[in-house]
């Protein structure tokens, strides 16, 4: 069977094709570093073949190469105004000041740029009417295919996902493009790019926005015998890689002009670069779009490494992505069907929700009802853990064009999400947590990185013995953790001298936050959970820490809702924070035995408490099928109003008493 994986590609990256299997040109070829993990490049296009195909069928399974799936996910951005006129106004949440991120709406004060139902909108904040807008999804295409937005000056750059392709028969939901859209008339498309491969995440650092893809090699894997071995069938695909040409593992890319012309681009292999130790089962690849120059302009090639990524951390002038390529194996169907769940009394609060626990399965044979999987009766052999380490890679983006790569490390241990990395003062700063199959415990750590090389500087462990990490903040020069199983211990960290990281207070309480945000000089905001003692989540909390004495952090106060949960917990994109008057809006929907209530709660945060100022509900939907409350995902401030989306609408409240003042549909 074919294993297809979804690649997203900016493409100004692609407008130019390499041919020649040479060297790349002087400037842009890797550095090469004495690291853990060292970048190499490949001495042209039979070398990089050789070296694939054998590293791909060391590492390909019974069941082809099956496919990393992220444990915990979560993501985050911002946009300048066009206009000096613009009202006083909030931007998206992001990691960090000046590096913008893909999200689902953005806005300049002016005006509100967002994708709905398959259509990009305009809405202008003076009259809070749709100026304009411009249908991106074809008629055959789901209009609820998710999509997110970069945008600069008039370009908007829309990037759709698609439906996850895991096995060879399955539709996907929708295609996997890149849409360039031209704001400064009656929106218009400028060009399509449709990529193969799987999008990672995105950065933009002033109108240059840097794109990370993933692609696995496109290889036919031989139908099995029936009840073949494991050992064979691994030997058959094995012997597919080392048949597999080159065209196999490069990615291919295909960009529409407004003219409807299509260019066919492929990624050359004197672009592609490797570590020193790789699976040769995906390959990593950096694109770079000016959205002020557009599509064919200022095209440059994109590089590749031989490596996998599924986290995207930014700087001003780097570029981030980690993974752990060999934490995912096959498992047995038969043994994902009789994995015993956790009683529903007393929960495991280390492991995910049964709504969004991620099981790993097989990947079949064949999946059409004609062709059922025969599962072999011989005794299935417990799969090996793989090692838990973290592949960290560094790319220079501080520089006009095409990045170029600086080093290449490894940690112990996997990361929560993009804020487990931090750099600060020439070093990485990087918290993982690490699980001991044969001990059955897990502890986490916080490792300094020198950025420049990724050589270990220093290190502090033991936190949380038995627990892992569900929350990391790095402001400055002192570091916040929050790991937890019954208790929540937040840790306080010097960082100040990079060699000898050190926790300098630690403080007890129920619960946990899943998220950490700046606030006034001395606090710090925690939204997250609470829970029983024994560990049993009980409903959303926001709390207010004192962290002005690192050693002696404390909790000010709290607001809890019961049987509730918030978007802002696993997505920082949903909380908004405004700093100047303590404003903060956050989605809640709260489920007790006969009522609901969805909408978004509003906050005043000031250096002692948190207050509940109310709630903001979108009006009630009546679809053919029955009436609902739609579920608001994100909210702004512009001006002295709240404006609030959802995927139905668009509303606006008084900041103040949070009167309604408008609402503009969405469908």
């Amino acid at each position: 069977m074919k294993t297809l994986i979804r690649t997203v590609v900016a493409g100004a990256a692609l407008a130019t094709a390499i041919s020649a299997c040479t060297s790349a040109p002087g400037g842009t070829a890797p550095v090469k570093q004495r690291l853990q993990v060292r970048l190499v490049s490949y001495n042209g296009c039979d070398d990089m073949l050789a070296g694939l195909r054998e590293h791909a069928a060391s590492n390909v399974g019974q069941w082809g190469f099956g496919g990393p799936v992220p444990m915990y996910m979560t993501r985050q951005k911002s946009m300048e105004a066009t206009a000096d006129t613009a009202p006083e106004h909030s931007t998206t949440n992001t990691h960090e000041a000046g590096v913008d991120e893909p999200d689902l709406v953005k806005t300049d004060g002016n005006r509100i740029i967002t994708v709905a139902g398959g259509t990009l909108r305009i809405i202008d904040t003076a009259t809070r009417k749709v100026t304009g807008s411009v249908k991106l999804t074809k008629a055959d295409e789901p209009a609820y295919a998710p999509a997110d937005l970069l945008v600069s000056g008039d370009r908007a750059l829309v990037m759709y996902r698609g439906g996850d392709i895991m096995y060879k028969g399955f539709a996907p939901v929708g295609e996997t493009r890149y849409l360039l859209v031209d704001l400064s008339g009656e929106p218009k498309v400028l060009g399509t790019i449709k990529p193969q491969g799987t999008y990672v995440d995105a950065r933009m650092v002033g109108s240059t926005v840097r794109l990370v893809t993933r692609s696995q090699p496109d290889i036919t894997f031989p139908q099995p015998k029936e009840n073949a071995s494991e050992a064979e069938m691994k030997k058959a695909n094995a012997d597919a890689v080392r048949r597999a040409p080159l065209d196999a593992w490069l990615p291919k890319i295909q960009i529409t002009d407004a003219a409807g012309t299509v260019t066919k681009k492929t990624v050359d292999c004197a672009r592609v670069s490797h570590p020193a130790d790789y699976t040769g089962t995906s390959l990593l690849t950096v694109h770079t779009i000016d959205l002020a120059q557009g599509l064919t302009e200022a095209g440059t090639d994109p590089i590749s490494l031989a490596a996998d990524g599924d986290t995207v951390y930014g700087t001003g002038q780097s570029l981030y992505v980690t993974s752990n390529p060999r934490w995912w194996w096959p498992v047995p169907m038969a043994a994902v069907e009789d994995t015993p769940q956790a009683p529903a009394t007393e929960p495991d609060p280390t492991e995910p929700s049964p709504s969004a626990k991620v099981t790993l399965s097989p990947e079949p044979t064949d999946p059409s009802p004609s062709s059922p999987t025969t599962l072999s009766p011989e005794p299935t052999p417990t799969p090996t853990a793989p090692p838990e380490e973290t592949e960290v890679h560094r790319f220079d983006i501080g520089k006009p064009g095409p990045p170029s790569y600086v080093a290449s490390g490894k940690v112990p241990g996997r990361l929560l999400n993009q804020y487990s990395l931090s750099e600060y003062d020439g070093n990485l700063r990087v918290a993982t947590t690490l699980n001991s199959e044969a001990q059955k415990t897990s502890t986490s750590s916080v490792y300094v990185l020198k950025a420049d090389t990724l050589d270990k500087v220093g290190e502090v462990g033991g936190l949380g013995e038995g627990e892992r990490i569900y929350s990391v903040r790095f402001i400055g020069p002192v570091g916040y953790c929050v790991t937890f199983k019954q208790v929540d211990p937040l840790y306080t960290l010097d960082l100040r001298d990079p060699a000898a990281p050190k926790v300098t207070g630690e403080l007890k309480i129920t619960g946990y936050s899943a998220y950490l945000h700046p606030g006034n000089d001395g606090r710090l905001i925690g939204i997250g959970q609470e829970a029983s003692e024994k560990g049993r989540t009980l409903g959303t909390q926001i709390s207010l820490f004192d962290v002005s004495d690192p050693a002696n952090p404390k909790r000010l106060s709290q607001m809890f809702q019961k049987n509730s949960g918030s978007e802002a917990e696993w997505d920082p994109h949903a909380f908004l924070y405004w700093p100047k008057t303590g404003l903060s809006v956050i989605p809640l929907n709260t489920y007790e035995e006969n009522k609901e209530e969805i909408g978004a709660v509003v906050l005043k945060i000031d250096d002692s408490a948190v207050t509940k100022l109310g709630m903001i509900k979108h009006p009630v939907q009546r679809p053919k099928d029955g009436a609902y409350q739609p579920s608001i995902q994100r909210a702004m401030v512009i001006g002295d109003s709240i404006w609030t989306v959802s995927t139905d609408g668009v509303q606006v409240n008084d900041a103040t008493t949070l009167a309604e003042q408008a609402y503009i549909p969405l469908r």
